[in-house]
């Protein structure tokens, strides 16, 4: 894991709307084609990745979001530490990697996660993605991948205006400086 100093260090709020970064959780990607696959991800994280398309699954600990018919997210619900983090990696990949299952990547500084809570978070995404999110957001745990602002992110629908924007860590400070200068608009 790097040791890194995020730009994003600032909560804001304009009225109903609050912004903010979640400090670094550990966030993993999984690949696999096989069968057995959701079955291991079960007995190892007592969770099933969801097979259903733009879905998630979650329990006390962790969120999957499916991305593909072979590719999820798994990202903690609560910060864990670094010791933690390498134990469920290295568990992840000798069950998985190891026994040709699957892929196990650890992108945890590769994604920045954002948490948006309002009754205006739609009112701001719409200003800026091309995606119809009617049907998103009256289904807690859907998950859409889109556009904003131009750049590449992931949204997942926790509760009632309450969401998880991921975005690549590259992007993330244009993203959040578009985002707090929509926000003082709405």
């Amino acid at each position: 894991m790097l040791n890194f100093e995020t730009t994003l260090q600032v909560s804001k709020s304009y009225g109903d709307l609050t912004l903010s970064e979640v400090e670094p959780i550990l966030k993993i990607n999984l690949r696999s084609n096989k069968r057995e696959f959701s079955t291991k991800i079960g007995k190892l994280l007592s969770i099933i990745p969801p097979i259903e398309a733009n879905t998630s699954s979650s329990n006390e600990d962790y969120s999957i979001l499916w991305l593909s018919p072979d590719e999820w997210l798994i990202y903690s619900n609560n910060k864990i530490s670094y010791e933690q983090q390498n134990l469920l990696e290295e568990n992840l990949f000798k069950n998985i990697s190891n026994i040709n299952q699957g892929s196990v990547t650890n992108v945890t500084d590769h994604w920045v996660m954002i948490n948006l809570k309002g009754s205006k978070i739609y009112d701001l995404l719409s200003k800026s993605s091309p995606y119809d999110f009617k049907n998103f957001k009256m289904k807690k745990g859907s998950v859409a991948q889109t556009l904003l602002n131009h750049t590449d992110v992931i949204l997942h629908n926790t509760d009632d205006n309450n969401l998880n924007l991921f975005v690549r860590r590259s992007f993330s400070e244009d993203l959040w400086l578009w985002i707090n200068d929509s926000a003082r608009f709405l």
